[in-house]
């Protein structure tokens, strides 16, 4: 019996040593998380803020955003619909990807309409116009 309860003590040690070292992130979620840089924080505060300014119905500020190739993009009618937004409405960002220049974000709008909540799935693509300087390219 005592053969047994040295070898489940023994077990149990080197879970305990184990548990430990498994939790560390793996080298592939170490390299993503070394890939984030000031680029992609800027890019992702522009869709942050342009999204903030459709949620708060700010056309100005959301317009100002923009660059020419979106704004030409676009029916003024359909910008002055997006920019306003019915109550409640919410916003979800997801990781984005670098491609060249720009960065895409998946984006999901939520809004009611008629007592309904809806969910829009879209992108919203921001762009490196010069200088770390950067706008809104498509909106979502």
């Amino acid at each position: 019996m005592f053969p047994r309860v040295v070898r489940h003590a023994a077990s149990f040690c080197l879970l305990i040593f184990w548990l430990p070292t498994s939790s560390s992130p793996t080298p592939a979620k170490a390299a993503r998380a070394a890939s984030l840089d000031a680029e992609y924080a800027s890019a992702l505060a522009v869709a942050d803020r342009l999204l903030q300014a459709w949620q708060a119905g700010d056309r100005e500020n959301g317009i100002a955003m923009l660059t020419e190739h979106a704004k030409k993009g676009v029916n003024p009618a359909d910008l002055d619909k997006f920019f306003s937004a019915s109550d409640p409405s919410a916003y979800e960002i997801n990781r984005g990807k670098r491609l060249r220049h720009r960065y895409e974000f998946p984006v999901v709008l939520v809004n009611r309409t008629a007592n309904q909540l809806h969910r829009k799935f879209s992108t919203i693509v921001i762009v490196n116009t010069s200088n770390n300087d950067w706008a809104v390219d498509k909106l979502p």
